[in-house]
């Protein structure tokens, strides 16, 4: 009974790590999708779905879901919440940096650290004996490193973690594309529905991953979209 509860908690805290209600401001962002339904590259469901299968195969949100898979192992070998290890401190920073690094717009790698910046602001508050954690990652704490390190503080298994990861970044897009195409509230379910079997792709991917220089990646176009984001005349969204 004591496993089932357990179990049982773990999945409500993954609903409330994943819910549009965290307050990190992710519906503030649309990552190069306000540009592309601007220029008219995107303008029916299937553009969108189309764009999105791009991104879970070969954009950013691969090594973000990546990082949280490799971020939440570490936690989880060294027992997140206690003092870390020695070791611990230097294979999150590492990380976390790498991340950083591999934005190559100004608009991706502010949205990134804004929203780690208020995620540790929230699991730092709920968890004092998180801020040691926190702080191994470094300032500014990139998204994906702060949800996995809270993840695995709150007993998330790694595979829910990365899938729950993905799952909100594809369900906050089509929350966009909504309002952009625009497209119908049913539509945007339908959408998020077939692009499930993608989702759990790429959830292996990550968690098969044993560094981020393993991934291939060609987000060029997407990085090119956030750079013309801007100097858009009209914005709607932050990215």
């Amino acid at each position: 009974m004591a496993m089932t509860t357990t179990k049982a908690q773990a999945l409500l805290r993954l609903l409330q790590l994943t819910s549009p209600a965290l307050p990190v401001g992710a519906y503030s962002y649309s990552e190069g999708l306000e540009t592309l339904v601007e220029q008219g590259a995107i303008a029916t469901s299937q553009d969108m779905l189309h764009w999105l299968t791009q991104e879970l195969t070969y954009g950013l949100v691969v090594l973000d879901g990546a990082a949280v898979g490799l971020v939440h192992s570490v936690a989880v070998q060294a027992g997140v919440g206690k003092q870390p290890e020695i070791w611990v401190p230097e294979r999150i920073a590492r990380l976390n940096q790498d991340l950083s690094a591999l934005r190559d717009s100004e608009e991706t790698r502010q949205q990134s650290w804004d929203m780690g910046r208020a995620l540790v602001r929230m699991g730092s508050h709920l968890h004092p004996d998180l801020k040691s954690w926190f702080s191994a990652a470094g300032s500014p704490c990139n998204f994906a490193v702060a949800f996995a390190l809270l993840a695995a503080r709150w007993e998330i298994d790694g595979r829910s973690a990365v899938l729950g990861y993905l799952h909100s970044w594809a369900a906050n897009l089509i929350t966009c594309a909504v309002k952009l195409i625009p497209l119908g509230q049913t539509v945007g379910q339908e959408m998020l529905l077939e692009l499930y079997p993608t989702l759990e792709e790429a959830g292996d991917r990550a968690i098969a991953t044993q560094a981020l220089d393993e991934l291939s990646l060609s987000n060029w176009g997407t990085s090119l979209t956030t750079m013309q984001h801007e100097i858009l005349y009209t914005r709607l969204f932050r990215s």
